[in-house]
C-alpha cells in the first residue's frame, strides 16, 4: 500500500510539472468582469500567448483572413494571405510571419483572435521584431468584435503598431473612429531606429477614460477625449488581436517603385521579410 502511495506521488507530480509547462500559463480568458466573485485585480495576467510548442499556432487562440480580400482588404495591398506554414508558424519560441515573393506574387498571413478570444479595458503588450525593406507595413492592431454588425469604423480600430518600411525606424500608433478615419487625426509616432534587429514590447493601455500607447514603457501618445461620444469613442466594447504583414498598399506602397498605376511599390530586390513575435499578453486594467 506505501509503494502503491509513492507511485501515485510520483505520477501527480510529473503531472504538475507538466501542466507548469504548459505553452500558455493564461491560454483564455479567465475571469468575468461582471462577476462579482472576480479576485483577479489591476495588471493581473488575464491571457497570453507565448508562442512556446512549435508548429501551427494555437487553433483555441488563432485563426487566420485568407485570399486578396476586397480592393486588397481596403487599403490597395498586393500580398494574398495564407495560413500555410511558409507564412505562418511557431519556431524557436516565436510567431513567425513571413512574406514571400514567388513568381513575382506576394503571399503572407493575417493572423487574428477573432471569435476566439476578445477583451475590454485590458493592457495588451507585444514584444516584436519588425521587417525592415521599402514596400512593407507590418502591424499589430485591434479591432471591435461587432464590425460585422455595425460596420467599420463605427467598430473602431486601435492601432497599437504600424511601420511602413519607405519611412524606417518610424512607428505609428492610431485610433480609427467615425469622427476620425482614413487619414486619421488620432494617431501618434516615435522613433524606433533598430525595429527590424532588436525585439521591443509595444504595448496600448485601455481603460474607460483613455488609451495610452507605449514602446518598451514609454508612452508617446495618449487619446482621451474629454466628451466621449459614438463617433470619437466607439471603444466600450470587446475587441479582437490582429498581426499582419501587408505589402504595398495605400500607405505602404513606395512611390518609386510603382508601376501601371498601382500601390505596388516594393523594392524590387526584396525577396522574403519577417515579424517575429515573441509574445502576446494581456492585462486587466
Amino acid at each position: 500500500m506505501q509503494k502503491f502511495s509513492k507511485v501515485i506521488l510520483v505520477l501527480i507530480l510529473i503531472l504538475s510539472l507538466s501542466y507548469c509547462a504548459s505553452d500558455n500559463p493564461a491560454s483564455s480568458f479567465d475571469y468575468n468582469e461582471t462577476d462579482p466573485n472576480d479576485t483577479l485585480e489591476p495588471g493581473d495576467l488575464i491571457w497570453s500567448d507565448e508562442f512556446n510548442t512549435p508548429g501551427s499556432p494555437n487553433n483555441s487562440n488563432w485563426t487566420y483572413d485568407i485570399g486578396h480580400g476586397s480592393g486588397g482588404w481596403g487599403n490597395n495591398e498586393v500580398q494574398y494571405y495564407t495560413d500555410e506554414e511558409k507564412n505562418v508558424r511557431i519556431e524557436n519560441g516565436f510567431l513567425v510571419i513571413d512574406a514571400i515573393k514567388e513568381s513575382g506574387q506576394w503571399t503572407s498571413a493575417r493572423i487574428k483572435s477573432e471569435g476566439l478570444q476578445s477583451f475590454q479595458y485590458a493592457t495588451i503588450k507585444v514584444r516584436a521584431k519588425l521587417p525592415q525593406g521599402s514596400g512593407t507595413w507590418p502591424a499589430i492592431w485591434m479591432l471591435g468584435s461587432n464590425y460585422t454588425d455595425i460596420g467599420w469604423p463605427a467598430s473602431g480600430e486601435i492601432d497599437i503598431m504600424e511601420h511602413v518600411g519607405k519611412d524606417p525606424g518610424v512607428v505609428h500608433s492610431a485610433l480609427h473612429t467615425p469622427s476620425s478615419y482614413g487619414n486619421t487625426q488620432n494617431k501618434g509616432q516615435i522613433e524606433i531606429p533598430d525595429f527590424h534587429d532588436e525585439f521591443h514590447i509595444y504595448e496600448a493601455v485601455w481603460t474607460p477614460e483613455s488609451i495610452i500607447f507605449k514602446v518598451d514603457g514609454e508612452s508617446f501618445y495618449t487619446y482621451s477625449p474629454s466628451d466621449k461620444t459614438s463617433d470619437n469613442w466607439p471603444f466600450h466594447n470587446d475587441f479582437f488581436l490582429i498581426m499582419n504583414i501587408a505589402m504595398g498598399g495605400n500607405w505602404g506602397s513606395d512611390p518609386q517603385y510603382e508601376t501601371g498605376g498601382m500601390k505596388n511599390g516594393i523594392d524590387p530586390t526584396l525577396e522574403q521579410v519577417r515579424m517575429e513575435v515573441d509574445y502576446v499578453r494581456v492585462y486587466k486594467n
